[in-house]
C-alpha cells in the first residue's frame, strides 16, 4: 500500500490535519490489512486499541439485536475512520464491522492517535466533528424511523445508496444488501420490504435485477422519499 502522505483517502478524515513529519510516523506504525467480503474488521465488544483508517472497499457496522437479528446502524466507505468513538471513550466497541466487499484497511494505533490529539488542534477538531456527524446522523436516523412511512424510508434508502456508493456498469447499486439487510436499516419486517420493492418495480421507479436494484426514475423516487 501506498505512503500515508501520498494516499488520497485521508483527505476525506481528520488525518488531513496531520503534517508531513506526523504523517511519518503514521507509516512507520500502522498495519495494513486486506479484509474479504464477509470478514469482521472488529466485532462487538472487542476492545479497539487504535482507528481503522478505509483505503479502498466498504462495510457495514451492525449490532445483533436481542433476537439474533442484525440490524444495519450505519455504511462505512473508503476515506472513513472506524473505531474513533470507541478509542476516545475508553469503551468496547459497541458494534460490529463486517466487510460488504473486500476491503484494504490501515490500523493506526491508539498510543499514536492520542498523541496527537494532545500536540495537533487541528486533527482532535476534526475528529470530534466526524463523532458529532454520526450523532447528527443518528439523530435523523430517529427522526425519520418516527415521522416517515416504510415507503418514504425505502426510498429515502435507496437514493442514499446510489449518491453514497456509486452504480455498476450496468447502472444497479453498487453496494448490494439483502432484503433482510435492507428491511433492517430501514426497520421493517423483510416480507414487508419485499412488497414495497415489487410496487416500485411494477411502477417503474426501479428495476430488480435478480438480486440487484437499479433505480429508473430518480425524480420520482426522491418525491416517494419527500
Amino acid at each position: 500500500m501506498s505512503k500515508c502522505e501520498q494516499c488520497i483517502v485521508r483527505e476525506f478524515s481528520s488525518l488531513k490535519a496531520l503534517n508531513k513529519e506526523e504523517l511519518l510516523k503514521v507509516a512507520s506504525c500502522k498495519t495494513s490489512y486486506t479484509i474479504k467480503k464477509g470478514e469482521p474488521l472488529f466485532e462487538e465488544g472487542e476492545v479497539i486499541n487504535g482507528v481503522y483508517c478505509v483505503k479502498d472497499g466498504f462495510c457495514k457496522l451492525s449490532k445483533l439485536s436481542t433476537n439474533g437479528k442484525d440490524q444495519i446502524v450505519k455504511l462505512v466507505k473508503a476515506g472513513e475512520l472506524l473505531g474513533q468513538r470507541s478509542m476516545v471513550s475508553d469503551e468496547p466497541a459497541n458494534l460490529s464491522a463486517i466487510a460488504l466487499e473486500d476491503m484494504e484497511v490501515c490500523f493506526i494505533p491508539k498510543s499514536e492517535i492520542l498523541n496527537f490529539f494532545n500536540k495537533n488542534n487541528q486533527f482532535s477538531l476534526g475528529m470530534m466533528k466526524s463523532i458529532c456527524g454520526d450523532l447528527k446522523e443518528s439523530d435523523l436516523h430517529v427522526v425519520s424511523m418516527a415521522q416517515k412511512t416504510v415507503k418514504n424510508r425505502l426510498a429515502e434508502t435507496l437514493i442514499y445508496l446510489q449518491e453514497s456508493f456509486g452504480k455498476n456498469a450496468d447502472n444497479t447499486l453498487r453496494i448490494q444488501l439483502s432484503r433482510e439487510e435492507l428491511a433492517g436499516m430501514i426497520g421493517t419486517a423483510t416480507e414487508s420490504c419485499i412488497r414495497i420493492l415489487s410496487e416500485f418495480n411494477k411502477s417503474g421507479l426501479i428495476e430488480l435485477v435478480g438480486k440487484k436494484i437499479a433505480i429508473k426514475d430518480l425524480n420520482k423516487l426522491k418525491k416517494v422519499a419527500e
